[in-house]
């Protein structure tokens, strides 16, 4: 096959990338932490604004798992997860000997459902175990139901980590996500919005917090002239290199966001006149989506061979890449043996969604073959 692979979520280089690498080289900051990760830090406080303190980490994953440990979660405590979302969300809950509860979600954000999450939490008190914190996701950037979440967390006096992983750009009412929660969660894996090659951040709401956050970040070392560790340390700190990277990444931050909100608007049009398929999209002008990734709902035809994985593999014919939703939580193997409240929301949309091309660098070329695609297959 000649045609060039057009890929699921790409990064987008800015061009500015190498100055600050080149920086990095020449002053010899080849190592974790450093003025780039000090910087990197202060432009991401600023542009989240809501008095957000930065701590950048070599992961998205090792941000959660921090926030699990400032927020004192340990063996045996339950932390309740939105079930539809990556592994990275609940994976950090096991690495604590915490015990995942799973809730699903709901159809107008495919986001944590509110009224599971009460239901959940009414049980698991039942039970004896409350909730240690509760950890939400914006999935593929588009905000799930802060007010009503929220209003059921603070019920509870339960705290939020928010994952934030896919959602840098997006708002509600005005309001960056990530600076909603107790502690926000954000990615900058290859696949993001903006990227550091890996990494990611804590956002925190004290400057006390950050210090301890990167105490732990850089194994625990105690004040002292020899090394002393009176806590368990992690190697989590982003190094000044990828920092680097992130700064010239940082340039064209929203020139990507718009770029991705473009994307969505030409998948608005391709399927306006397609009965058998649903684009999501927010629910009101008070969700501000970043379109990190466009996904739609396909209705099965049998008679037709209509389905997701048909069209996947029409798609991957011609050398396209999608893919389907995130499989739920609770119905993977590591993690079906723990509890979960809900329906079969997010399995339903597992088994009905599919995951588009959306990357920043999508060309013109590259519409009209995803275009032809799309027309043939409903045709």
């Amino acid at each position: 096959m000649d045609k060039k692979r057009i890929y699921l979520s790409l990064s987008q280089q800015s061009g500015f990338e190498q100055a600050y690498v080149e920086k990095a080289l020449e002053t010899n900051w080849i190592t974790s932490g450093g003025p780039n990760v000090d910087q990197f830090e202060k432009e991401l406080e600023d542009y989240l604004k809501d008095e957000s303190f930065i701590t950048a980490l070599n992961s998205g994953t090792s941000a959660i798992h921090l926030a699990l440990i400032l927020l004192g979660v340990n063996t045996g405590d339950e932390v309740i997860c939105q079930s539809m979302t990556f592994s990275a969300s609940a994976n950090p809950i096991l690495y604590q000997g915490g015990i995942p509860v799973f809730v699903d979600s709901e159809l107008e954000t495919w986001n944590i459902c509110p009224e599971n999450l009460e239901i959940a939490i009414k049980d698991r008190i039942k039970k004896g175990k409350k909730p240690k914190a509760i950890i939400t996701v914006h999935l593929y950037g588009s905000p799930y139901k802060i007010d009503e979440i929220h209003a059921v967390a603070d019920r509870y006096e339960i705290p939020i980590i928010e994952d934030s992983a896919e959602a840098l750009g997006s708002s509600y009412k005005e309001k960056k996500c990530g600076t909603f929660g107790a502690f926000g969660i954000l990615s900058f894996n290859g696949n993001k919005i903006i990227t550091t090659s890996s990494g990611g951040a804590l956002i925190s709401n004290s400057f006390a917090i950050k210090e301890k956050a990167i105490f732990y970040a850089n194994q625990s070392k105690d004040y002292a002239a020899h090394y002393q560790h009176s806590e368990i340390g992690y190697n989590y700190r982003m190094s000044n290199i990828c920092a680097g990277i992130g700064l010239g990444q940082f340039e064209i931050l929203n020139k990507n966001v718009i770029t991705r909100r473009e994307n969505h608007s030409f998948y608005k049009k391709v399927f306006q006149e397609i009965e058998d398929v649903k684009l999501f999209e927010v629910i009101s002008d008070d969700y501000y989506s970043n379109y990190w990734l466009n996904t739609i709902l396909i209705e099965p035809d049998k008679e037709k061979g209509i389905n997701t994985e048909s069209l996947r593999i029409a798609f991957e014919n011609q050398n396209i890449e999608t893919r389907p939703l995130w499989k739920p939580m609770h119905m993977q193997p590591i993690f079906e043996k723990y509890p979960y409240y809900g329906n079969k929301i997010a399995e339903n949309l597992f088994e009905k969604g599919l995951c588009l091309p959306s990357g920043s660098n999508l060309t013109i070329e590259d519409k009209n073959r995803i275009k032809e695609v799309i027309e043939a297959f409903f045709d």
